[in-house]
């Protein structure tokens, strides 16, 4: 038996914070957005990712040995740095079973929720530990519903 057949009995999540590229453009994130849709159908893997124009924050879910290749591909895209992995779980059930990739953005109306995890009044995910960066997630993504 394979690895690639066991490890797809194992789901596991992972969350990671990134620097974007200062020449990273609108344009470029709908790319990014588009394309992580589109890849993470195909590939079994849900998730929830925010942004504002300095940093990602993204919580990816899937069978473990799938979530190791995106991560190798997330290490050396360009159009962002200095990726660090915040928590990393096995999982019995997906959180975001619904959305390839589910966005949210810092607004007006989800000020308080990202304040509420947040040790400053700016988004900084290095600043979150494992378990206010999952609740952020988790309450961003109840926001959307």
């Amino acid at each position: 038996m394979n690895s690639v057949t066991t490890d797809a009995h194992i789901l596991i999540s992972m969350t990671y914070a990134s620097r974007a590229n200062p020449n990273v453009s609108a344009t470029d994130f709908n790319e990014i957005l588009q394309q992580a849709q589109t890849n993470n159908a195909a590939n079994g893997i849900t998730g929830m990712l925010t942004f504002n124009k300095d940093y990602f924050l993204q919580t990816i879910e899937g069978p473990r040995a799938q979530i190791n290749r995106l991560l190798h591909s997330l290490i050396v895209d360009k159009r962002h740095h200095d990726l660090q992995i915040i928590d990393t779980r096995e999982l019995k059930h997906r959180e975001w079973s619904n959305w390839s990739m589910n966005y949210a953005s810092p607004t007006e109306e989800n000020a308080a929720i990202y304040l509420k995890y947040s040790t400053t009044i700016g988004f900084n995910p290095y600043l979150l530990n494992a378990e206010s960066a999952y609740g952020l997630m988790n309450e961003l993504s109840v926001q959307k519903g």
